[in-house]
C-alpha cells in the first residue's frame, strides 16, 4: 500500500504546480496522469500576458500573479537546468482607427499601472510587421514552454516514483472508518485533490460545478521574415519560438465542436497572422487541445461541500500558466492552514448548485468483513 497526503488526479499545469508546491512544504505527494500529448497545457503557447482580451483590459490581480509565476518557472529552471520562462514584451496592434481611439483616450486614467509603456508614444517601425494604426508595447509578459516544463517535470516524478502514468478512476475511491481515502486498494491519501481540467465535467463528485469545455487550435508556422524578440497580438497571438518557427494561436470553440484539428482554425488562423505580417510563411503543424472554462471565467479552488478530503484544482481556462503558480500557493494554503481561498476562486461561490445525489453524495465505504 501506497501512503500519502495528497493524491492528486491529472497532470496538466494545475496539478505540476499544486504538486511542487505541496512537496516544496513537505508533504507526500502521488500524482496518477492519463498522458494526454494533446492535452489542453501541452497544446498552449503559454502566453502570460497582463493586457488583453477585446476591452484590452488589465489581467485580474495581474501584479500578484505574474510576478509569482516568474519566480516559479525560473526556479524550475535552476532546478532541472533548462530554459522553459521567456520575458519577453507584447506588442499589441490595433485592429481599427476606433479601436485605437479608444485605447489611447482610456490611457489618460493609467488603468494598465507600468504594464503598458507610453501609449502616446510612436511605434518604431519593425521588418515584416503590419502596423499602420500603431499600437502599444507590454511590459513584463512573455511566455513559458509548458510542454517541455511539463515533460520534464513528468520525467522527474516517473524517476522519483511520485507520478504514475494511469487512468483514474473515480469508483475505485473509498472511505476508510479513520478518515483517509484509500484508491483501488492499493493507494492511501489524507485528500484527493482533482486536477482533471476539462474531464472534470465528468467527475462524480464535481460535475455540479459549471465547467464547459472550450477547445483551441493553434498553429506551427516558419517565417524567416518575423521579428522574434516580440510577441505579437493582434486576435490571435504569435510567439517566437526561436530559429523562425511561431505559434498562433488561439482559436475559441464552444460545444458542440469537431473533435481534433479542423481546417476552419488553420484557415481562420493564417488569416489572422497574414494581417500581421506581410512575410510568406509555412504552416509546419496544428494542435487542438480543450481548456476546462468556467462561467465566471475565474478558476475553481475548494473543499467539496459535504467530503472535507476531496478537493478541487480547475478551470484555469487560457491563462493557466500565469494563474496556477499563486493559486497553487493559496489552496496549498487553504488544505494546509485552513486560510479560505480568495473569494473570487473558492468553489463556495457556486455552493448554491450543489444538490447531493447517489454519487455525490459521499465516497464508498470499505465492504464489511465476512
Amino acid at each position: 500500500m501506497t501512503r500519502v497526503d495528497y493524491l492528486l488526479v491529472g497532470y496538466g499545469i494545475a496539478g505540476a504546480t499544486l504538486a511542487a508546491e505541496l512537496r516544496a512544504r513537505g508533504y507526500q505527494v502521488l500524482v496518477l496522469d492519463t498522458f494526454q500529448p494533446d492535452s489542453a497545457s501541452r497544446v498552449a503557447a503559454g502566453l502570460m500576458n497582463p493586457v488583453a482580451g477585446k476591452r484590452f483590459a488589465l489581467a485580474w490581480r495581474a501584479d500578484e500573479l505574474l510576478p509569482a509565476a516568474a519566480v516559479f518557472y525560473q526556479a524550475q529552471e535552476q532546478r532541472l537546468g533548462q530554459r522553459f520562462f521567456f520575458e519577453l514584451p507584447i506588442l499589441k496592434l490595433f485592429s481599427s482607427v476606433g479601436e485605437q481611439n479608444t485605447i489611447i483616450a482610456r490611457s489618460a486614467d493609467q488603468p494598465w499601472q507600468d504594464f503598458v509603456e507610453d501609449p502616446g508614444a510612436e511605434l518604431p517601425a519593425r521588418p515584416g510587421v503590419r502596423q499602420a494604426l500603431g499600437g502599444l508595447r507590454i511590459r513584463r509578459g512573455g511566455y513559458v514552454r509548458v510542454e517541455e516544463l511539463l515533460s520534464a517535470l513528468a520525467a522527474e516524478g516517473e524517476r522519483e516514483g511520485w507520478l504514475r502514468h494511469e487512468t483514474f478512476d473515480w469508483s475505485q475511491l473509498v472511505a476508510q472508518p479513520d478518515g483517509s481515502l484509500t484508491y483501488a486498494g492499493r493507494v492511501q491519501a489524507q485528500h484527493v485533490v482533482c486536477c482533471e481540467g476539462a474531464a472534470a465535467v465528468h467527475n462524480p463528485y464535481f460535475q455540479w460545478l459549471p465547467i464547459t469545455p472550450n477547445q483551441g487550435e493553434v498553429l506551427d508556422v516558419e517565417c524567416a521574415g518575423l521579428p522574434e524578440l516580440e510577441v505579437l497580438n493582434k486576435g490571435a497571438y504569435v510567439v517566437p519560438l526561436g530559429e523562425h518557427r511561431f505559434r498562433v494561436g488561439a482559436t475559441y470553440r464552444w460545444p458542440p465542436f469537431a473533435e481534433g484539428i479542423t481546417a476552419e482554425a488553420r484557415q481562420e488562423l493564417s488569416q489572422r497572422l497574414h494581417d500581421m505580417t506581410d512575410q510568406s510563411f509555412r504552416v509546419t503543424g496544428q494542435r487542438a487541445g480543450v481548456r476546462p472554462a468556467v462561467r465566471d471565467r475565474k478558476p475553481l479552488l475548494g473543499t467539496h461541500p459535504a467530503l472535507p478530503n476531496v478537493h478541487i484544482f480547475n478551470g484555469l481556462g487560457s491563462k493557466g500558466v500565469m494563474m496556477a503558480p499563486r493559486l497553487a500557493q493559496v489552496l496549498a494554503d487553504w488544505l494546509e492552514k485552513g486560510i479560505e481561498p480568495w473569494p473570487e476562486v473558492n468553489i463556495r461561490r457556486y455552493f448554491t448548485l450543489y444538490s447531493p445525489g447517489p454519487a455525490s453524495a459521499g465516497l464508498a465505504t470499505p465492504a464489511p468483513r465476512s
